[in-house]
């Protein structure tokens, strides 16, 4: 199987006071498509920052990443929110749903931004996979942390993403709702061949995926 992912002497330094400080040092790996991945690791090991720098939301001080054959850090900040449309879907702890727009409205807009013609139809399929259809017109004030995740869930999948990067996706939720979200993330993997990568500090979720990468200090560990 060919590599989906391929990251390449990631390191990643910014500067604080007068010395430069090392979040990220020349972490390299690859993902195959389809493949789960849980990056786990403490508090400030650098979870997050390599997977922003994956997903090409930031750059790195040296090294690369590869996403489906195309070295993103070669293309401009437009280049790579491009390429993220068209190969990638998020998940964040923090749901990211529009508080003004309904449930069905904000799994839509993915669809509508690439000026989809059938959105309300693959959105409202969406939402059935996830078990909201009841709830598409709640607004996301109306709906509980998990419908939200859920929400978020359908969003991120509606596009068929090849990748799917997701950071902390149970964090806000209680155990029994953060497990339901497990279930259907890998059921979501399973049934499309979407690529999971993501940040976890859950045992139960990174036990679920094929694989772990550890870092330690911003360095991967075997």
């Amino acid at each position: 199987m060919a590599a989906i992912v391929q990251a390449s002497g990631l390191t990643k330094q910014v500067m604080s006071g007068d010395s430069p400080l090392t979040i990220l040092h020349d972490v390299s790996f690859e993902v195959v498509a389809g493949e789960s991945l849980a990056i786990v690791g403490a508090s400030g090991s650098g979870k997050s920052t390599l997977l922003g720098l994956l997903a090409g939301l930031d750059t790195p001080t040296s090294g690369s990443v590869h996403l489906h054959g195309t070295g993103i850090f070669a293309l401009d900040e437009d280049g790579r929110a491009r390429l993220r449309g068209e190969l990638a879907g998020f998940v964040f702890q923090s749901f990211q749903l529009l508080p003004a727009l309904n449930a069905l409205e904000n799994v839509m807009l993915p669809l509508e931004l690439r000026g989809a013609s059938n959105a309300r139809q693959r959105a409202e399929q969406s939402l059935a996979q996830v078990g909201l259809s009841a709830r598409s017109h709640h607004r996301p004030q109306q709906l509980s942390g998990g419908e939200q995740q859920r929400v978020a869930l359908a969003r991120a999948f509606v596009t068929r993403p090849k990748i799917l990067f997701a950071d902390e996706p149970t964090g806000n939720l209680d155990i029994a709702t953060g497990a339901q979200i497990i279930d259907l993330m890998l059921e979501l993997n399973r049934a499309q061949g979407t690529t999971l990568i993501l940040v976890t500090h859950d045992a139960a979720l990174a036990g679920r995926c094929s694989r772990q990468l550890r870092l330690e200090a911003g360095s991967v560990v075997q």
